[in-house]
């Protein structure tokens, strides 16, 4: 494929098999991601890579907490009408996915979390490039950015926790959703 079919074929995949991303494949999704532009060459981000099937466990069982006590400030709107799903013990967070690759920011200027995401970017269209679903998991936020999790992760206090994605096989087809034309503001 060429980039702008992966462009237009990546999407946020919430289904996956059992199947483990291997280690050389997640190697070639973090080596996409440092080849994202970086503001002054500051190169901001750091990883942590997560497989361990009952440390996510926990992980998901933690950011469901967060979400039913009303301590996650990223996300109070998740617990209105039919939100209900995402605290339901049986709810994964990250859809049983085998790979949670979290994107860290190290504190080096006001671009450094622009800068994150743009790696993150890189790493999800490589992973749909090498047929590799993914999708970034917002409802983890907080809870990464705990003292307890940033301990347990190796996640310094000064660095923040940006963008948790996680990556693995599909286990079904998703379908495309449609995008809106671009809305132009003025054209001078």
């Amino acid at each position: 494929m060429n980039i702008t079919e992966i462009i237009n074929s990546r999407h946020s995949v919430r289904d996956y098999t059992s199947k483990k991303v291997d280690e050389a494949s997640i190697h070639q999704l973090l080596n996409a991601a440092v080849h994202a532009p970086t503001a002054m060459h500051e190169e901001p981000w750091v990883f942590v890579v997560i497989q361990n099937k009952s440390l996510l466990n926990r992980l998901s069982d933690d950011v469901k907490q967060l979400l039913s006590s009303g301590g996650d400030p990223i996300h109070p709107h998740e617990l209105t009408q039919g939100a209900d799903q995402f605290i339901a013990p049986a709810f994964n967070v990250f859809y049983n996915a085998t790979t949670l690759i979290v994107i860290c920011e190290k504190p080096m200027g006001e671009f450094a979390a622009a800068d994150c995401w743009l790696a993150a970017q890189n790493l999800m269209l490589s992973a749909c490039a090498s047929g590799l679903g993914s999708c970034v998991i917002g409802l983890a936020v907080t809870a990464l950015n705990t003292p307890a999790w940033k301990k347990e992760l190796g996640i310094t206090a000064e660095m923040t926790a940006i963008a948790p994605i996680i990556v693995g096989f599909p286990a079904t087809e998703t379908p495309l959703v449609s995008r809106k034309l671009p809305e132009v503001l003025s054209w001078i």
